[in-house]
């Protein structure tokens, strides 16, 4: 007895005598009895979206397409998102790490305002070395000391 089918009762259908035999001989090849052997047909073609009208031979050729279609959208999906990671997570990581590893000092960069003031002290004529004015030291004679 079919599982789940115990209590149904059978039921007949009339079929050609030649097509009874090739079915009988199939459903013996599958170890099924009549009736699963032709549940199981009709299931599978319900879920595969074919008709037994339908030749088989161009329709796997667009399912395979399908799925080929399918599995470099997937591929370019998990293309991108591993550029991401990489870009975002990865790079500043791999970074920092050898910073503290190498312990070296970002290159020093010379300071705009100190060429700039080089710049206006040659024009001006005065020595670069020192400053643009000069205190003056005047002795103060009227010290109450």
């Amino acid at each position: 007895m079919d599982r789940g089918f115990e209590k149904e009762e059978f039921e007949t259908l009339k079929i050609k005598r030649s097509v009874a035999i090739e079915f009988r001989k199939f459903s013996k090849m599958l170890s099924k009895s009549q009736s699963m052997t032709l549940l199981l047909m009709m299931d599978f073609f319900n879920e595969n979206g074919i008709s037994p009208t339908e030749r088989l031979g161009p329709r796997m050729e667009t399912l395979e397409n399908r799925i080929s279609v399918l599995i470099k959208k997937r591929m370019n999906g998990m293309i991108a998102i591993m550029k991401d990671i990489e870009k975002s997570q990865t790079k500043p990581t791999v970074a920092m790490m050898q910073a503290l590893f190498e312990q070296t000092e970002p290159p020093k960069k010379k300071l705009i305002l100190a060429k700039k003031i080089v710049q206006e002290k040659k024009e001006i004529g005065l020595p670069v070395g020192r400053g643009s004015y000069r205190e003056k030291k005047y002795l103060d004679t009227n010290d109450d000391n």
